[in-house]
Formats: structure tokens, C-alpha cells, sequence
């Protein structure tokens, strides 16, 4: 189901607000290190939005407008634990107002070391057509991570699609080099301009 482009833009706009308000902070000299070890003017912490109720009420809405728009009809969505975990909620719990319903799963940063020594999570099976997604991306290496552990349980990736892109350190490039198309809801120009 299409939402008409000035909900879409009302979404978006109000999902900026919140991460301005909640997990954007900014400096004019680099003062942020990022789990890269790099060093930066701009840091996002996206839990505050992510786990918020207004914030995966609208990420859910986002990310099944855009798998719309891009004619991705994935089976499950997920990515690697923490920063995905409630994206792929959110969107799993919006598709159940707008069908078909799409899966949520959470692939562990290790497999467990007990039962079935799992590292991907949910009601997924080899074959399963899947989109991974991540909160914030700047080298790409946890993504890459998730795209590693998906591939080994043999699902079938269709896409990537992360909710920021931060512009910085090749993040998108790294993730496209792995051979699957990748896309963000918005990048740091939503927060920064020039």
C-alpha cells in the first residue's frame, strides 16, 4: 500500500526532529570517536529514537514506504544485534497493518555457545528472501558482519537498507562492494548542511 508523498514527508521530517532533539550531537572540531577508532565532528547514539515509541512507529512506517518504492518484498528483515534489533521490529509490527507481513530476526554478534549454536534468530529458513538493515552506518563493518552471518544460513539477501548514512569512511561503498544493492533513509545532509 502507497502512502501519499506528503505523509511520507511529514514521517521524515518528524523523525529528523526526534534524532536532532535525542541523538544528534555535534562539534566544530573532531571530538566524537566512533567505533572505528576514527575520530568526528558529528555522533549519532539512534537508541533514544529506535527504542521510543513515536520513533518505531514512524521507522516502521519509513521502511515499508521505501521497500515499496524500491519493489523489495523481502520474506524477514534484520541485521546485526543491537542497532538493528528494533528496526527490524518495527517493521515487522507495521507489516502486520500493511500485508504482506515481513518477518523480524536478529543475527548475534557470536553464535551462541549452547542448544543449537544459532547466530541468526527468528522465524527465517535458508532461501528466505531478506533485507538487512542497520541504524547508523559509517565504515560498514557491522553490516558487512550481518551480510556475512546471513549469507552462511543461506538466505537469499535482496537488499540493504540502513536508516543513516553518515557519508563518512566509505560505509555505503564497503557494504555495496559485498555485492548486494544498498539504500539509506537519510544521510547526515538531513542534519548538517553543506
Amino acid at each position: 500500500m502507497h502512502r501519499d508523498p506528503v505523509h511520507l514527508q511529514q514521517n521524515k521530517d518528524e523523525l529528523i526532529r526526534m534524532i536532532k532533539e535525542r541523538s544528534f550531537r555535534s562539534s566544530s572540531t573532531p571530538t566524537f570517536r566512533l567505533s572505528s577508532g576514527a575520530m568526528s565532528c558529528f555522533y549519532f547514539n539512534m537508541k533514544p529514537v529506535t527504542h521510543s515509541p513515536s520513533g518505531l512507529k514512524i521507522i516502521g512506517d519509513l521502511y515499508l514506504d521505501k521497500l515499496d518504492e524500491l519493489d523489495l518484498r523481502p520474506d524477514a528483515i534484520g541485521g546485526l544485534t543491537m542497532g538493528a534489533d528494533p528496526i527490524a521490529a518495527a517493521v515487522a509490527r507495521a507489516s502486520f497493518d500493511r500485508p504482506p507481513w515481513i518477518e523480524g530476526f536478529v543475527i548475534r554478534k557470536e553464535p551462541k555457545q549452547h542448544g543449537t549454536a544459532q547466530q541468526l534468530e527468528g522465524n527465517v529458513k535458508p532461501g528466505d528472501r531478506v533485507v538487512i538493515v542497520d541504524d547508523v552506518v559509517t565504515t560498514g563493518a557491522s553490516t558487512i558482519k550481518a551480510i556475512r552471518a546471513a549469507e552462511a544460513q543461506k538466505v537469499r539477501i535482496i537488499g540493504v537498507l540502513v536508516l543513516l548514512d553518515r557519508c563518512e569512511q566509505n560505509g555505503m561503498q564497503n557494504i555495496t562492494d559485498c555485492g548486494y544493492p544498498v539504500y539509506s533513509i537519510l544521510t547526515i545532509r538531513d542534519f548538517v548542511n553543506g
